[in-house]
C-alpha cells in the first residue's frame, strides 16, 4: 500500500485535492503533517464546501473533518465493523505517535463495493439530446451523426447508455434530427437489454425545446444528457442530492482550473496600470451538459418553441424555483465535443476498462 497517495497537506487548494482523489479513485484523502493524521477529506466534504459557494482555490483545511476516524495498528481487525457502522470505505491505521502507517480499504477486506456504494438500482428514464449537427467534429460528422462517432470500439451514444444501464436504467429516449435514420438503424439492429425510443425533431428546437416532444411520455424524474459527454460519477449520489434538496433541476457542474496564457493588465479609472498578473489561473464551475430534471419541466414547454436548456433553467430560477448543482472534478467530465478531446476520451475509457 502506497500510503503517500492518500496524504495531502492542509494548505493544498481544494481543486488540487479533487484531482488527487480522481487518481486514487477512493474519494477520500487524509490531511497529515509529517505523516501524522490531522483530518480526513472526502468527496462529500468538498461537495458541501462548494455548495456553500466556497472558493475552489481555498485550502483543504477549510473543508476537512478534523475529527477523523482511525484505528491503532493493534486494532486493525476492528476496521470492518467501523466501516459498516459509519458507512465509510477507508480507515487509516496509525502508530503510537499518530503517524499513518497504512490505509485499510473496504475492497481489500471484503471485496466488491463499499457500504456507502451498496444502494438500490437507479431506474430513471434517460433522455439524450442526439439531434445536433456536431460542427465542432467536422469532417467526421459529415459522414456520421455525432452520437455514432466511435470512441474505441463503440459509438459515444452507446457508451453513455451502457453507463446508465449499469446503474439500472432501462428506458432511453433519443431526440434526433441530423442523420436520424442512421441513429435509429444502429440501435434497432444491435443486441440490447434496454428500450430505445425516438423523438423526431423536424426543425431544430434547441437543447430545451426538444424536450417538448416528450410530453406525455415521461412522468417521473429523469436524466437529461448531451450525446457527447460522459460523467464518471455515481448518479445515485446526484439523484439523492437532487431529491434531498427538492430541486426542480440539478445541473452537474465540473470544477475547472484554467491558466490564461497571457499576462493580464488591470487599469484604474484614470487609465493607469494598477496591477499586473503573469499568466494567472482561474478556477470555476462549468456546465457539463448533464442534468437531473423533474417532469414538470417537460409539461411547461411550449410545443415548437426553440429554446436552450440553460434558458429553461434561468426561467425556473427567476421564478423562484429551486435549481441546484452537483459539483464533480475536472477529471470526472469527459467531453468529446471537440477534436482534441476525442482521443483523450478514448484513452480514459481504455484505462477505466482495465481497472
Amino acid at each position: 500500500m502506497d500510503v503517500g497517495k492518500f496524504l495531502i497537506n492542509e494548505e493544498c487548494p481544494i481543486i488540487e485535492a479533487m484531482a488527487q482523489m480522481d487518481k486514487t479513485a477512493k474519494k477520500v484523502l487524509f490531511v497529515a503533517e509529517d505523516g501524522v493524521l490531522k483530518a480526513a477529506l472526502t468527496d462529500g466534504d468538498i461537495r458541501r464546501w462548494i455548495l456553500k459557494n466556497g472558493d475552489l482555490k481555498a485550502p483543504v483545511k477549510n473543508a476537512a473533518n478534523y475529527n477523523p476516524l482511525s484505528l491503532p495498528l493493534d486494532r486493525k481487525n476492528e476496521a470492518l465493523t467501523l466501516m459498516l457502522q459509519r458507512l465509510i470505505s477507508a480507515v487509516p491505521l496509525i502508530d503510537d505517535k499518530g503517524k499513518i502507517v497504512n490505509v485499510l480499504l473496504w475492497e481489500d477486506i471484503e471485496g466488491g463495493k463499499s457500504p456507502e456504494e451498496e444502494e438500490e438500482a437507479l431506474d430513471l428514464p434517460v433522455v439524450m439530446m442526439a439531434g445536433g449537427l456536431g460542427t465542432r467534429l467536422y469532417p467526421y460528422t459529415n459522414i456520421l451523426p455525432k452520437p455514432l462517432i466511435p470512441v474505441g470500439e463503440i459509438p459515444i451514444a452507446e457508451h453513455i447508455i451502457n453507463q446508465f444501464r449499469k446503474l439500472g436504467c432501462h428506458n432511453f429516449h433519443l431526440i434526433v434530427n441530423y442523420k436520424k435514420n442512421m441513429i435509429k438503424a444502429y440501435f434497432n439492429e444491435i443486441e440490447k437489454d434496454y428500450s430505445v425510443s425516438y423523438a423526431d425533431e423536424d426543425i431544430p428546437l434547441g437543447t430545451g425545446g426538444g424536450l417538448s416532444l416528450l410530453k406525455g411520455k415521461i412522468n417521473e424524474t429523469f436524466v437529461l444528457t448531451n450525446c457527447d459527454i460522459l460523467i464518471r460519477e455515481d448518479f445515485r449520489k446526484i439523484y439523492k442530492l437532487h431529491k434531498d434538496e427538492g430541486n426542480v433541476i440539478t445541473m452537474v457542474c465540473s470544477a475547472k482550473d484554467f491558466k490564461i496564457p497571457y499576462g493580464i493588465v488591470e487599469i484604474d479609472s484614470n487609465g493607469s496600470i494598477c496591477n499586473l498578473k503573469e499568466k494567472p489561473s482561474l478556477s470555476f464551475l462549468t456546465n457539463t451538459g448533464c442534468y437531473i430534471v423533474e417532469p414538470e419541466v417537460i409539461d411547461s414547454l411550449k410545443p415548437g418553441e426553440k429554446i436552450g436548456f440553460p434558458d429553461v433553467i434561468n426561467k425556473y430560477r427567476l421564478a423562484g424555483k429551486k435549481v441546484g448543482i452537483y459539483p464533480v472534478s475536472e477529471e470526472a467530465w469527459l467531453d468529446m465535443g471537440q477534436m482534441d478531446e476525442l482521443e483523450r476520451m478514448r484513452v480514459r475509457l481504455e484505462q477505466d476498462d482495465k481497472k
